[in-house]
């Protein structure tokens, strides 16, 4: 059974339900996501069947397969979107003489327990425990995400095949400057990264437009593709967090109970994909009021001892906007 999803209540509707786990964290200054892998071998999201016979909930079907995939127990989860568009062929229908439809309910979940379990790495496999789970650098899936050091070197020949793909159309033109920034003076936008996978998935520049539409493989771009719908769904997830952070404190669920300033902007930025001026930043951050001084210090960071902050929840009934600012230097 493809992606290991089951028959919705009624069988004839031709209809099956799936779960699909974006959960990210921070490893080593880097966002991470947790893997396991397909039938077919290829990385993917924690992902299991909504079976209405036994599930009550979709998340309590959600918790149970990621603890039992991964050894991972989630904390806080929040529900992303539902993928099951009509003319796409991916999620891909099940095999069997029904093909039924799929269904798949993306689930977004942070924590901030990387060091946990897992190995980590796009080619990790089975943790200690016999367990399928990796964690896997984000930026090793969607590397043109990546501005922390400047241009991303794959936007070198990623730029010229999807100019190629757009010759003599204007509307496909306008896309591609708008969604990588190619008029002068243009800002990136960080939070488009679902639309500028889709983009490449239309021009055919990802190994998934290839499997689906049964065409030869692209030229590699150096990304990591994923089974089935997955890396859509986990597009999906990285949009919404970068949005989140500048209205919600959710940064502060990566990162550990203590934390310099430094380590909470190099998170920031690891989510964001952004070089952030420094001294801006650290003003935003003050007069958010998130986060207090604990009066330690820590010589961790290899260079001056610096202070050890913790996060300040904000009282309940204060209502308005708890994010962080991304002053970006570019």
């Amino acid at each position: 059974m493809d992606q290991g999803r089951t028959e919705a209540s009624s069988s004839h509707t031709g209809i099956r339900i799936g779960l699909s786990a974006v959960i990210i964290a921070l490893r080593d200054r880097e966002a991470v996501v947790l893997t396991t892998h397909a039938p077919d071998g290829a990385p993917a999201l924690p992902f299991g069947p909504f079976d209405p016979g036994r599930d009550r909930t979709f998340e309590l079907a959600l918790r149970d397969f990621v603890a039992a995939q991964t050894g991972f127990p989630l904390g806080f989860v929040e529900q992303l979107y539902t993928f099951g568009d009509l003319g796409r062929d991916a999620p891909r229908a099940t095999p069997g003489p029904d093909r039924a439809r799929e269904i798949s309910v993306g689930y977004l979940a942070l924590t901030a327990d990387a060091a946990e379990g897992a190995s980590f790495g796009a080619s990790a496999g089975f943790d200690a425990s016999g367990r399928d789970a990796a964690w896997t650098p984000i930026f090793h899936v969607f590397p043109w995400e990546d501005w922390r050091r400047g241009r991303p070197p794959v936007m070198e020949r990623l730029i010229p095949a999807l100019t190629a793909w757009a010759v003599d159309d204007a509307a496909r033109k306008g896309r591609i400057d708008a969604l990588f920034a190619l008029t002068p003076g243009a800002r990136w936008n960080e939070e488009r990264v679902l639309d500028r996978y889709e983009l490449l998935y239309e021009a055919g520049l990802v190994e998934e437009s290839a499997r689906d539409n049964g065409r030869p493989a692209p030229a590699p771009l150096g990304d990591l593709s994923m089974t089935s719908d997955h890396r859509r769904i986990l597009a999906t997830g990285v949009a919404r967090l970068r949005s989140k952070l500048k209205y919600r404190p959710v940064l502060f669920d990566l990162t550990p109970a203590t934390f310099t300033l430094s380590a909470l902007q190099a998170a920031a930025e690891a989510v964001a994909g952004l070089s952030l001026h420094k001294q801006n930043f650290r003003r935003g951050v003050e007069r958010t009021g998130l986060v207090q001084p604990t009066g330690v210090f820590t010589s961790d960071t290899g260079g001056r001892p610096a202070e050890l902050f913790r996060h300040v929840r904000p009282e309940p009934g204060d209502g308005g906007a708890f994010g962080l600012s991304l002053p970006g230097q570019r």
